[in-house]
């Protein structure tokens, strides 16, 4: 089955609505992309961003979402509210959410399954420590959060797999081209146990991912794209990035 391939941005909790000036130096910039290109802004800008892109070649996400559709949740947001707002898809299980926030596997699975019913489309992110990376924990660790994180109801049109080894996520440092090769065949192997539809899934890699590595890492087998962190926050790192992957 073709992916096509995506370019997604993690703003984390950076930008204002001033910010959304680099949204239109990206539209201008790449107005009809190969790639499917979504940014995950800020809950507070997610309207005002699908305002600015709507009907464009640009999506929008959120960040994370509750898995409950409402009720007493202060300070959350529901996956619901989140469609509302104009958001297509949302990222789950950020290993800043599981580690900042507590979120175990079947947290991250009541997620998906809460953005999957609100009609979103769920980006659910996996990885590894460096202490498990170091004790050769790595594939064991991935397969069990593949098993705990992903819902019965993914499937290749409403689910993007993220491998985000964590001690890479910001920190300038990248794992071997073999490494992310091995983790990504692997993903793709605990998806073909599970779902008829395993070839046509996605599968991002993210950690430190920049305009001077892109095109490397596009080049690695079952790389379907990137989730990029800080280097999505501004036009002119992020262009490069949706270049080398429409050229992959």
């Amino acid at each position: 089955m073709a992916r096509r391939k995506m370019a997604a941005g993690n703003w984390k909790m950076n930008g204002t609505l001033a910010a959304l000036a680099e949204v239109d130096r990206l539209l201008a910039d790449h107005p009809d992309p190969v790639s499917e290109v979504v940014l995950c802004p800020p809950a507070v800008l997610i309207h005002p961003m699908a305002g600015r892109v709507g009907g464009g070649p640009i999506a929008v996400g959120g960040q994370d979402c509750h898995d409950k559709t409402s009720g007493a949740h202060t300070g959350d947001i529901s996956a619901d509210e989140l469609r509302d707002a104009g958001a297509e898809y949302v990222i789950l299980g950020h290993s800043e959410r599981r580690t900042d926030h507590g979120e175990t596997d079947a947290l991250v699975r009541a997620k998906a399954e809460a953005a999957l019913a609100a009609g979103l489309s769920a980006i659910i992110c996996v990885g590894e420590t460096e202490a498990q990376r170091d004790a050769g924990q790595t594939l064991d660790v991935i397969a069990g959060q593949l098993a705990g994180s992903v819902p019965d109801g993914a499937t290749a049109l409403n689910t993007v797999i993220a491998y985000e080894p964590v001690w890479a996520i910001g920190t300038g440092r990248t794992p071997t081209n073999d490494q992310i090769a091995e983790v990504h065949a692997r993903i793709r192997t605990e998806l073909a146990g599970r779902f008829a539809d395993a070839d046509g899934f996605r599968l991002l890699y993210g950690g430190s991912v920049k305009p001077g590595n892109a095109a490397e890492i596009f080049a690695i087998p079952d790389v379907d794209g990137a989730l990029v962190g800080g280097a999505s926050l501004k036009a002119g790192d992020f262009g490069p990035i949706i270049a080398a992957l429409d050229a992959a």
